[in-house]
């Protein structure tokens, strides 16, 4: 007669399995406990770490498999945006999001260069900070809607003409831009200057990037202005 014995207990279900997992680096308690509840595996993600700074940070991330970061900016000791740059050279695979109460310009724009994938503000509503880290997840880059602005007239700067007390230009290379405000063609420069043609154009071409304009027509036009400036 065989001895009956209990049937082998099944594999034990993985509850995360197919969810986003999600670190969460923030100096506030609160804030930290409210991302977790939000962040329940129903809305498709579960939280596997939360860091109460950045140096804590580094060191989950460096040991957990995470998917997505939620990164406060403001942190004593290490801020955010340092955080940040360290977690790129890192763990470059890992999407991370600034969720901050910070719409400072200078901030979005560095945050965003330093390789953050988004930039959302701490009074998101939560419906659309889900469906925002869902879209960064499939790639996107997320921002608040009232940062657009910022995001834009950053950009407008740095489309502008580098302001030539700025530029840095040689002696020679400002001698070259003012014969070109005054129509002169390369051959009549290099006679004046008393050098070739070939170095007018190699001045040409550094002068014309540290002013960060195209072309000579453009210098033509935007030295005339600084010496006439429009009122």
């Amino acid at each position: 007669m065989t001895e009956d014995r209990p049937a082998p207990a099944a594999p034990a279900r993985d509850l995360t399995a197919g969810l986003a997992r999600v670190l969460i680096i923030d100096d506030h308690p609160l804030f930290r406990k409210g991302a977790r509840l939000l962040l329940e595996p129903e809305s498709g993600f579960t939280v596997v770490g939360e860091a109460s700074s950045g140096a804590e940070g580094l060191q989950l991330a460096a040991t957990l498999e995470t998917d997505l970061i939620l990164l406060d900016l403001h942190m004593a000791e290490m801020d955010g945006l340092e955080t940040l740059k360290r977690l790129r050279h890192a763990n470059p695979d890992a999407r991370v999001v600034m969720l901050t109460v910070s719409d400072q310009e200078q901030d979005l724009v560095t945050a965003l260069r330093t390789g953050a994938s988004g930039y959302l503000l701490k009074d998101t509503e939560p419906e659309d900070l889900l469906v925002q880290l869902h879209q960064v997840l499939e790639g996107r880059l997320v921002l608040s809607e009232s940062l657009t602005e910022h995001l834009m007239r950053a950009v407008c700067r740095e489309q502008e003409p580098t302001p030539i007390e700025r530029a840095g230009l040689t002696e020679r290379e400002a001698e070259i831009l003012q014969g070109v405000a005054e129509g002169q063609s390369n051959k009549h420069i290099a006679r004046s200057l008393g050098i070739t043609e070939g170095t007018v154009k190699v001045h040409m071409k550094h002068l014309l990037r540290k002013l960060g304009l195209r072309s000579r027509v453009e210098a033509a036009v935007w030295a005339v202005e600084q010496q006439h400036p429009r009122g």
